[in-house]
């Protein structure tokens, strides 16, 4: 597809905006393509998606829910671009295109639909809870719980999703840090650097690494490189920090500790009283479900790496093992409870469990943003901004410094949207430079709490106490623990 002449003076100037607002430069069925990325409908549209993330990220502000502009603004986009291609005549280019939109987003939006369904089974079952029980009840001094929890974030969110691990570890700090805000302050950001680190080196880690092995660009077990260079990542910061933390044993939890967590995939409730018990108990088939979320990984692997589907196959295969589970729950409750009524009572296993709740509260705008996203980056592409941003980076910067930008943009913008305009740009990279890609793209949103959504969240969950300016602090220790996953990166992988 070959660009107008006299239209390449523009390469340069819209280089770095098209980065902003990249997308999927696709050929339609055809062959027929429209360049429109000097025409007043590629402005238009650049200006609308402009427009609409900048309500994303004000989100906190205005409390709109992310979804809402995004979806109006893929609508406008692509209608904008069926009305120029009508008035040339071509009247199925547009849909041939939109169609392959939403093939790539059918497929991540069902596989992350089944992902929070099992985390949110889990939650029910009150797994994170006994978890965080049981981390208060040992009655760490406030360093061994900066790095334990730490720690566990990193380990828990390859498989739980970066922001459920973070709410979960915020809570305990909160819990057991009480009045200490310079001990929360600073466990809140150890958190925050941890899940994104951890989630960079799993396929279910994060939504960017998850993109990436969807595309079949790196497989299952290649990820697994990346653990060291985002251990780095998470240690390096974690170190600087250490000696900032109080050294002292706080006092034994009181019965009566502030709540301010919330699984729900968005911003963390308000703060309310809650009882702490003793000891906090699983529900029934707890354990099996556990095992089952593993048996479901394994079978969306296996699909994939053997048979050579789609992971969301095995993903949605794996829902069907819920499904049943939840059925024998249901079937077996009456009797269970009548056996073991103080049990019942004590864990509050009163009601039957039901699957289909579980997917009702999957975090319906984030699957709707993403929705938005895919389009809105889809269209933009498709008018030609894809071609421009590629020559930029990675024919004139190289592929080293454009990944690098990749991470440090994420800072700032949402990394669903970057990364999915790498991965449309496709640009000629051997392994080790998409893995170093995934790697930024995962970290780089640990730069600023604005940058990830563990970070918002827990700005939310500690409100007054981790805050923008208390994260801006650390920054330099944290950008040098990025800097330094990259060095090491290269050096183990390249």
């Amino acid at each position: 597809m070959m660009r107008a002449p006299g239209r390449l003076s523009f390469v340069p100037y819209m280089g770095l905006l098209a980065l902003l607002v990249p997308g999927l430069s696709l050929a339609s069925e055809s062959g027929q393509w429209i360049d429109l990325t000097a025409h007043s409908v590629g402005y238009a549209a650049l200006i609308i998606f402009v427009l609409a993330y900048a309500l994303v990220m004000a989100e906190e502000f205005l409390h709109l829910r992310k979804s809402k502009p995004v979806i109006i603004a893929a609508g406008l986009i692509w209608a904008l671009i069926a009305y120029v291609y009508s008035q040339n005549g071509l009247t199925h280019e547009a849909e041939a295109a939109v169609r392959h939109n939403l093939l790539e987003y059918a497929e991540l939006m069902l596989f992350l639909l089944v992902a929070m369904t099992y985390i949110n089974a889990m939650q029910e079952r009150q797994v994170f809870d006994a978890l965080r029980g049981w981390l208060i009840r040992k009655g760490f001094g406030l360093r061994a719980l900066f790095w334990l929890t730490g720690g566990l974030a990193f380990i828990i969110s390859p498989v739980a999703d970066n922001l459920t691990t973070a709410l979960l570890m915020c809570a305990v700090v909160i819990a057991v840090g009480g009045d200490n805000t310079r001990f929360v302050t600073l466990a809140c950001i150890n958190i925050v650097v941890a899940a994104n680190a951890g989630g960079a080196f799993s396929p279910f880690g994060d939504i960017t690494t998850l993109m990436v092995w969807q595309k079949g660009i790196i497989e299952f077990n290649g990820f697994f490189a990346l653990f060291i260079p985002a251990l780095v990542n998470f240690l390096v910061p974690a170190l600087f920090m250490h000696a900032a933390v109080p050294d002292i044993r706080p006092e034994a939890v009181s019965v009566q500790q502030p709540r301010r967590v919330s699984f729900s995939y968005h911003r963390a409730s308000e703060p309310e009283a809650e009882t702490a018990p003793a000891e906090i108990h699983m529900r029934r088939g707890a354990r099996r479900i556990i095992l089952l979320f593993l048996l479901t990984i394994a079978t969306a692997v296996a699909f994939h790496n053997f048979l050579h589907l789609p992971p969301v196959i095995g993903m949605l295969t794996g829902l069907g093992y819920l499904q049943f589970f939840g059925f024998f729950l249901r079937m077996s409750h009456h009797g269970w409870q009548q056996r073991n009524v103080e049990r019942a009572n004590l864990i509050g296993d009163i009601t039957p469990f039901d699957v289909f709740n579980k997917v009702a509260r999957a975090e319906w705008d984030t699957l709707l943003f993403f929705y938005g996203v895919v389009l809105c980056v889809g269209g933009l592409g498709f008018i030609g901004y894809l071609g421009m941003a590629s020559d930029v980076m990675y024919q004139q910067w190289g592929p080293i410094p454009a990944n690098i930008a990749v991470g440090l943009l994420s800072a700032v913008v949402d990394n669903i949207p970057v990364m999915f305009a790498v991965l449309t740009m496709n640009p000629d990279m051997d392994q080790s430079q998409w893995l170093l890609v995934t790697l930024t793209a995962g970290v780089g949103g640990s730069l600023l709490s604005i940058g990830s959504a563990a970070g918002v969240a827990l700005m939310g969950q500690a409100r007054g106490v981790y805050t923008f300016f208390a994260h801006l602090r650390w920054m330099p220790e944290i950008a040098l623990g990025y800097f330094a996953s990259i060095v090491v990166h290269l050096w183990l992988n390249g």
